[in-house]
């Protein structure tokens, strides 16, 4: 009994954990990578480095800032929308061109883990504008409506036309605010002319690139952290019966909490890139 008591009370904490990980601690690591991003923007931005498109912008790389003043959103947006990338910021899905030039551009972003960013986008309303600003200049979207799952998508575009989408999760019911499974978007309207881009951008994405898809590739640093920490544990066992419990437990304790933190990153990875 005192053995499984022990076993509940580890995992309960290790639940614990993740969910403050996921929910808290991930929106300061965020917050982090905003503020290199933005810098890193800013200077390519004074030096017109910035990438407009084409098949040489590597999944990462800082090429917008959108601004919406009604839901408090300022973000950098980087290129790609897999579950590592959108970490940081939200992602351009690589296979629809950049915000600004003609067609329909898809931008992700995460709703409820690594600071929310798009968290209240289902707060917006038609006639709310959006303001996107890439290395082509300042583009103004109108939003249009926020469609869920189910409705019908919007009618095709004008020719020469410009539209964004932004896409984020939500959940219905119970689910509501903690456990997000559906797919909800915003439709915008570009309010001016678009620009062209440079020629070149991919036409097909890999799997975890799309709407509430994981990363699969989380699993093999997961099972190392895993394995980091039996050995952890089994070694901290160990010199505490040989060496001491105090000096054991000041040598340990942060190794252990090194290795926790690897676990809670890897398992974040592995849930679906929009919550």
């Amino acid at each position: 009994m005192k053995v499984l008591s022990r076993g509940l009370l580890t995992l309960a904490v290790l639940c614990g954990w993740l969910m403050a990980y996921l929910f808290g601690a991930s929106a300061l690591r965020q917050e982090h990578d905003q503020r290199d991003l933005y810098n890193q923007l800013r200077e390519q931005m004074a030096t017109a480095e910035v990438k407009i498109g084409g098949p040489d912008v590597d999944p990462g790389t800082p090429i917008a800032l959108i601004v919406c003043p009604e839901i408090d959103l300022r973000q950098v947006v980087v290129e790609g929308t897999d579950g590592d990338v959108l970490r940081a910021a939200p992602g351009h899905r690589r296979d629809t061109p950049l915000p600004g030039q003609p067609g329909t551009s898809v931008i992700y972003g995460h709703a409820l883990t690594y600071g929310a960013p798009f968290g209240d986008l289902t707060a917006l309303a038609p006639g709310d504008h959006i303001t996107v600003t890439t290395g082509q200049g300042e583009f103004d979207y109108e939003v249009q409506r926020v469609r869920h799952a189910n409705d019908p998508t919007p009618s095709p575009l004008q020719k020469g036309g410009s539209r964004m989408i932004l896409a984020t999760a939500e959940g219905q019911g119970w689910r509501t605010g903690w456990a997000a499974d559906q797919v909800v978007y915003v439709d915008t309207i570009l309010k001016g002319d678009p620009k062209l881009g440079p020629p070149g951008r991919p036409t097909m994405i890999d799997v975890r690139e799309r709407a509430m898809q994981a990363n699969p590739d989380a699993l093999i640093p997961l099972v190392l952290w895993l394995q980091l920490l039996a050995v952890t544990a089994f070694g901290g066992t160990w010199a505490a019966r040989r060496w001491g419990r105090w000096q054991t437990w000041i040598v340990a304790v942060p190794a252990i909490l090194a290795t926790v933190w690897g676990i809670t990153d890897s398992i974040g990875q592995l849930l679906p890139n929009l919550i």
